[in-house]
């Protein structure tokens, strides 16, 4: 009988492969259909969003924070406008705290449903895509309400909020907060039980505790391993200790659990985001009043020289923020991010940097991967729910 050889092949998956959720490069080394070794290779989409913050005025950072991690917007301008609130010392209204809240769980929502739709249908379920999409639609509708925009609404700024909330916006919220229970019990009838994603996901890109904690992993990725950690409970932020909710956490550590957190965090921000519209009223403060930092009305600015005044220099120069530094972090979609804020007194950042989940995923991505087949491998990408926006900054 001759003798038989066997060899490795390296092949690429990606940069523009569909399910590498953007522009991720993953080196895969195979024998036959299992992966022996594989090499993450990120930079492809090289935004520079951190150095051009440093050339931009501190309330025009918010638009460009808003394009890292894009499915989770609003959390990240939250987060940098806290960092930079706590080096002004400025203590927010109780009712922008609570609109806060609510627009980060709605934005919770919206890239959970992201998360689902493609990574059912990038593991063969395509009707699960139709159903989140679906949703999702709604709560693009409520951002064009409150902003004028669908994905980036820019809504957040330093010192509270662009402008109140708009006519009809407590009726459109509560509308989908009614019907989106329903509809996440839709998904799982689709999947939880379904025997071809029960085979696609479960023992497939496992993680322990100790490789979470060893990597560095949050969100949950870690909380499916049996890692409780939420920023919101452990840091509270906003007042989130106040409010009543559940944090969501596995056993297994594998691409299912992963899948039935992330439907049950749906489940609770749905919770959160109805205690937080009760304590709403549909008229108040939206800001700090402090117009050195926020600008005036615009009726002070029709009728009062010095709100025309206050109102021309937030526009053209802009505000100083005390030299110093700051880091505030926050839950995002994805875990723990924040921004790590530096002012040298100036009314320009002297420095941003953000600490990224998804960049931390990707750290731990060759973890998942090796040992599994090739076909694991989108099932495991899928199931991080990577952000190229928020790895290459």
């Amino acid at each position: 009988m001759p003798d038989l050889r066997s060899e490795t092949m390296t092949v690429n998956m990606g940069p523009q492969h569909p399910s590498t959720h953007g522009v991720l490069r993953l080196v895969l080394e195979l024998s036959g259909e299992v992966v022996v070794n594989a090499d993450t290779t990120i930079g492809y989409l090289h935004t520079g969003i951190e150095k051009t913050a440093e050339q931009k005025k501190w309330q025009q950072v918010i638009p460009l924070v808003e394009r890292m991690d894009y499915l989770g917007a609003q959390s990240n301008s939250i987060a940098f406008a806290m960092s930079v609130e706590k080096m002004l010392g400025v203590d927010l209204p109780e009712r922008v705290k609570d609109i806060r809240v609510l627009i980060a769980e709605l934005q919770r929502i919206a890239s959970h449903l992201v998360w689902l739709g493609t990574h059912g249908l990038e593991i063969g379920a395509v009707s699960v895509m139709m159903y989140c999409f679906r949703e999702r639609e709604h709560l693009l509708n409520i951002n064009e309400m409150l902003a004028g925009f669908r994905m980036f609404p820019s809504y957040i700024r330093i010192g509270g909020l662009r402008e109140d909330l708009p006519n009809g916006f407590h009726q459109a919220v509560g509308a989908f907060l009614d019907t989106f229970p329903d509809k996440l019990n839709e998904y799982e009838a689709l999947l939880t039980k379904n025997q071809i994603w029960l085979k696609r996901t479960r023992a497939v890109g496992v993680l322990s505790k100790a490789d979470v904690l060893d990597y560095g992993l949050v969100g949950p990725i870690a909380r499916a391993a049996g890692v409780s950690y939420d920023v919101r409970k452990v840091f509270p932020y906003l007042n989130y200790d106040t409010y009543d909710f559940d944090v969501p956490v596995g056993v297994n550590g594998d691409v299912y659990d992963r899948y039935l957190v992330r439907v049950e965090e749906m489940r609770q921000s749905t919770r959160i985001a109805r205690q937080a519209l009760e304590r709403i009223s549909p008229r108040g403060v939206f800001d700090i009043q402090d117009y050195r930092i926020v600008p005036p009305p615009k009726d002070k600015v029709y009728s009062e020289m010095e709100g025309l005044i206050q109102h021309f220099l937030i526009y053209s120069q802009g505000f100083t923020v005390p030299a110093g530094e700051a880091y505030v972090p926050v839950e995002g979609p994805r875990g723990e991010h924040g921004f790590t804020v530096r002012s040298d007194g100036t009314n320009r950042p002297w420095r941003i940097k953000l600490r990224a989940p998804s960049f931390y995923a990707c750290q731990g991505l060759p973890k998942l991967i090796i040992g599994g087949t090739i076909a694991d491998v989108i099932a495991v990408i899928g199931s991080t729910d990577v952000v190229m926006g928020d790895v290459d900054r």
